[in-house]
């Protein structure tokens, strides 16, 4: 399974974007998927999950608000609505997914896609 990340660009500081990503193949494997991201210099960090079951979505608390992750598991693909974007939120942001039903880990990665905020 592959993960294809798409959306990213440059934007204005206050604008928005929306980044997707579409699993390669329809499986009933994947339980979890999220949004990452790494910044210049910095660790890659959590964004945003969202479980399959329930459609549950949970988020990095300094994004809460101004995030949304959503999901269509007909097309494999999650989406990550962000709005009020501030130059912080300039980084690479990839895409993941968890195969393990119950652990909190992600075993698939996507190529990444990068967001630029200017001020």
């Amino acid at each position: 399974v592959q993960l294809q990340a798409s959306g990213g660009g440059l934007v204005q500081a206050g604008g928005s974007l929306r980044l997707s990503c579409t699993a390669s193949e329809r499986t009933f494997r994947i339980y979890r998927m999220a949004w990452f991201r790494q910044a210049p210099g910095k660790e890659r960090e959590f964004v945003a999950g969202f479980l399959w079951a329930g459609s549950l979505p949970f988020y990095k608390d300094s994004v809460k608000g101004r995030v949304t992750i959503s999901g269509e598991k007909d097309k494999n693909t999650i989406y990550l609505q962000m709005n009020d974007l501030k130059p912080e939120d300039t980084a690479v942001y990839f895409c993941a997914a968890g195969t393990h039903p119950t652990r909190a880990e992600y075993q698939l990665w996507g190529q990444g896609t990068l967001v630029t905020v200017s001020s």
